[in-house]
Parts: C-alpha cells; sequence; structure tokens
C-alpha cells in the first residue's frame, strides 16, 4: 500500500499518529452451525436451538458445514484475498461460562483465506486501500445474561457452535473516519456476497478495535483492543477516544500496557477489561477431532464464476454507461438495495435524474422516517413513472416534489394525483403570455429596475409561476418574459 499524508490529533508536546487495526467477526449466513445442524434463527427461546455438540456432550464429534467453508471461500475471492488450499483447525484453550466445551474451534497458523485487499472511499473522494491479514472460519461461543436474576447469571447456548468468520486487517487505518469507512465497506461486500447479514444490532457482525498512537512514521506503539464494538459510529467514538486517552498516558510520563478494553456507549469511553493475552494463553493446538480442510482449485472456481457484481465494479459501471459522477456512483452502489432501485428507477430513463431523484427527494424521506430502501413507501416503478412525468413536461419538477409527497403519503400512483389535484402543467403560450401582462402591469417599478438589474428576471419568473399556481412551464416562462421585455445585459 502506498504512503499517504499521516493524518495526526495535537497533544500538549506535538502531533501524534493513530494507528488502527479491525478484526470483524461476522456471522456465515447459513441456517445451520459450523459443526452441527443445529438452527441459526435470531430470537429462538434460551437454550432452543442448542444440539448435543453444541452443548459439548461427552463423546460428541463436531462436523463440518460444507456451506460454511463455501461462505468463507465465497467472501475470500470477494476480498480478492488469497484462498488456502490446505488449512487446519484448532483448539483456543480458555474457561468462561459459555464455553461448555472450555475450548473455542478456530483456525490460527493456517487460516482458510489469506492476505487481501478492500478498496475505501472516504467522503471527500479520497480512496485508500486496506490490507486484509486473514480470514478464519471459528465457532461462537454462548451468551451469559446478567439482567435476568439479582443473584445470577444465566447462559444461553442458542450462539453457541454457529460459524463466524473472523476477518483480521492490516494496522492500515490512521482515523476513525476511515475506520468507519472501512467497516461500511466490508459490511456492503458481505451483504453483497450474500456471506452474512451484516445486522450489527442482532451482533450478526461486531468489530474488535485496535488502537495505537505514536509519532508521525515513528515505531508502532503499545495497542489496546476494545472489544465487541456493534455500530459503525461506536467504533469511532470509540477511536477517538482511545486514542485521546493514551496521547495523555503517554504525555503524562505514563506508559501503555497492552489490554482488552471495552466501549462504554452511554459515557463515550473505553474501559479496562483484562490484561491482553498473548497466543501461548491460549495453548493453541490442532483439533484432534477435524481432519485438515484440503480444497479443490476447480471448486474455488466454481465458487468464483457464482460471484455477483461487487460494489467497486458496480460502481465503475454505474459511472461509465450512466454518466454519474464518482461519488454519486459510490453512494448508490454502496448498498445492494440500494443499487437495486436506482437500476429499477433509471431503465429507460435520464440516469442523472433519477440518481438525482434517489439521492434527494427518496433518501431524504427515509433518513426523515428511519426506513431501509426496502420499507420505502415509493416503490421504483412508481418513482420511475414520476420522472417520466417530469420527462413529457406533464408537470414541472417543482411540482414532482409536491406529487412525490402525496405519494409517500397515500401511494397513490403518480398519474392519479396529477389528475384528480389538476397539477398538469400550463405549457399553452397564450396562456402564460396573459400571466406575464398582469404580472408587469402591476409592477410597472420593477419593469423599469430591470433595465438597470437584468437579474431581476428571476423576480418575474417567480410571480408568473406563482400567478398560475406554479404550473407554467418554466422554461416557457422564461422564454417568453425575456421575449417580452426585450434583450437583457446580464453580464
Amino acid at each position: 500500500m502506498s504512503e499517504r499524508p499521516a493524518k495526526t490529533i495535537e497533544g500538549v508536546t506535538g502531533a501524534w499518529e493513530i494507528v488502527i487495526g479491525l478484526e470483524v467477526h461476522a456471522q456465515v449466513s447459513s441456517k445451520s452451525k459450523l459443526f452441527s445442524g443445529a438452527s441459526t434463527t435470531f430470537g429462538g427461546e434460551p437454550n432452543a436451538q442448542v444440539s448435543l455438540v453444541d452443548a459439548a456432550m461427552p463423546g460428541m464429534l463436531p462436523v463440518i458445514n460444507e456451506f460454511c467453508v463455501e461462505q468463507a471461500v465465497r467472501t475470500g475471492l470477494g476480498l480478492a484475498a488469497q484462498i488456502n488450499l490446505h488449512s487446519v483447525f484448532d483448539r483456543k484453550n480458555y474457561f468462561y461460562p459459555d464455553l461448555p466445551a472450555g475450548y473455542q474451534i478456530s483456525q490460527y497458523k493456517q487460516p482458510i483465506v489469506g492476505e487481501g485487499t478492500v478498496l475505501v472511499d472516504l467522503p471527500k473522494g479520497e480512496t485508500i486501500a486496506v490490507g486484509i491479514e486473514r480470514l478464519h472460519l471459528e465457532q461462537d461461543a454462548g451468551k451469559s445474561l446478567h439482567d435476568q436474576h439479582p443473584s445470577y447469571s444465566y447462559v444461553d447456548l442458542n450462539r453457541s457452535g454457529i460459524a463466524l468468520m473472523e476477518i483480521v486487517s492490516k494496522p492500515d487505518m490512521r482515523s476513525a473516519e476511515e475506520a468507519a469507512a472501512y467497516l461500511k465497506k466490508l459490511r456492503a461486500l458481505l451483504r453483497y456476497l450474500g456471506t452474512c447479514d451484516g445486522n450489527m444490532e442482532e451482533g450478526s457482525m461486531r468489530a474488535d478495535v485496535n488502537v495505537s498512537v505514536r509519532r508521525p512514521g515513528g515505531p508502532l506503539g503499545t495497542r489496546c483492543e476494545i472489544k465487541n464494538v456493534n455500530s459503525m459510529r461506536f467504533v469511532a467514538q470509540a477511536i477517538e477516544y482511545e486514542a485521546r486517552r493514551q496521547v495523555d498516558i503517554i504525555e503524562g510520563g505514563g506508559a501503555i500496557h497492552q489490554e482488552t478494553r471495552l466501549f462504554d456507549a452511554k459515557k463515550g469511553e473505553t474501559r479496562s477489561m483484562r490484561s491482553k493475552e498473548e497466543a501461548h494463553d491460549y495453548r493453541y493446538f490442532p483439533d484432534p477431532d477435524l481432519l485438515p480442510l484440503e480444497l479443490d482449485p476447480q471448486w474455488i472456481e466454481t465458487i468464483r464464476e457464482s460471484l455477483p457484481e461487487l460494489p467497486d465494479a458496480k460502481k465503475a459501471r454505474f459511472i461509465e454507461a450512466y454518466g454519474l459522477s464518482p461519488y454519486d456512483a459510490g453512494v448508490l452502489a454502496g448498498e445492494i438495495e440500494t443499487a437495486a432501485y436506482f437500476e429499477a428507477v433509471a431503465e429507460g430513463r435520464d440516469a442523472k435524474l433519477a440518481a438525482n431523484w434517489v439521492m434527494g427527494e427518496l433518501f431524504g424521506v427515509l433518513n426523515r422516517e428511519g426506513l431501509d430502501i426496502e420499507a420505502s413507501p415509493v416503490k421504483p416503478e412508481r418513482l420511475g413513472a414520476l420522472i417520466d412525468l417530469i420527462a413529457d413536461e406533464t408537470i414541472s419538477g417543482r411540482i414532482a416534489k409536491d406529487v412525490f409527497a402525496i405519494m409517500c403519503e397515500t401511494g397513490e400512483e403518480p398519474a392519479a394525483i396529477v389528475e384528480a389535484k389538476g397539477l398538469r402543467q400550463v405549457t399553452d403560450t397564450g396562456a402564460i403570455t396573459a400571466a406575464i401582462e398582469a404580472v408587469i402591469a402591476a409592477n410597472p417599478g420593477q419593469v423599469e429596475a430591470l433595465k438597470k438589474k437584468p437579474k431581476l428576471i428571476g423576480w418575474f419568473v417567480g410571480q408568473v409561476m406563482a400567478k398560475t399556481g406554479g404550473k407554467a412551464n418554466p422554461q416557457a416562462v422564461n422564454a417568453l418574459l425575456k421575449e417580452r421585455l426585450g434583450p437583457l445585459d446580464e453580464g
């Protein structure tokens, strides 16, 4: 990855650079768990989706779920990463009440996916490359519940054994903004690929955030890991707080100790959880109940051929085929549902106008109502029909906004609204000319002022539009006004 100018934060003793890497745990989209046939459906009754394997009953042996392996390979291909034909499952040993076996089946030195790259678009138009160190498969632990009883903690093993992909980035990010943008892009990739639903609220995607600080260009500092952050906004807040905390400690003469921390979203701060374990603390060794994974190169190629068009390719096509700006194309290609909606609206129409309506009026309504695009009150075919009414000059762009607002409330067809409300655009030059004459007759002073201040033509356009109830064709109004008032020096 090429070097870029360091982004720094200021301390009392000078500038500091933040170094960030993310370990993202993405739950594999699969109906059954990694080593058992138990259901993975979210929201089941506690301990209702637990097989004897998940509960670690004596004598129970894990059996690999081939579909989960396929999903990991698919993800690796989407990350432009190396697929390892030989990989090994290991036992990662530690005690926790919701880990009934006393170890987690994971991958350590020989993961299924090796190095790759994710291209990340930043809000100001810059694109950065974030390296992927590895992707490995592992089983999730259960969940401890501490709020069900005043004296006891309960354990729910429904999540135990669910397949996770741990996607480990290289420490290539240098700001909270870059980390949040990387997480957003990674989520979009997984959703395009169909390998993880990316639902951070339900815990199917969560991030461990590694943060350290150093003098710009200097050696890496000691990192702290912030566990299980479940939103992009919280990731950004945790990084900002943690970086400032570390700078303050170092500048105060202290030292950073490697540790695991938690982010308190209510307080907006991180707090210590435990000292950071090293690999040897987990006593990794190959799982004796599982053979190494040996993948067939032809099988991998079959998966590669089945990949969908991914966000970067879709963005490039939107620029080439629709003439969109890189920014607009990136926004519209950023989520698979948004891209599909836009293409349905743009088909056979002015794509730039379609993009403006999707990113403007539609996004405005969705943001205001807190809706995803799949829950849009206006379906793409109806927004397309509205744009058709603008294109054939049945209504003006301004009237179209009023029609759109009614569509959002009622779900009616745009043509029906136009007819019922009498909103057809006035294109009859006789009617527009009559309105112009009435405005001129009522405002002789403004006519005189126009000779000295040609930009007042805009005022006259507004008056004529008001006179016609906003239904006059704006282009016709402009042309007829200039014809009636004579040539204007608009310089």
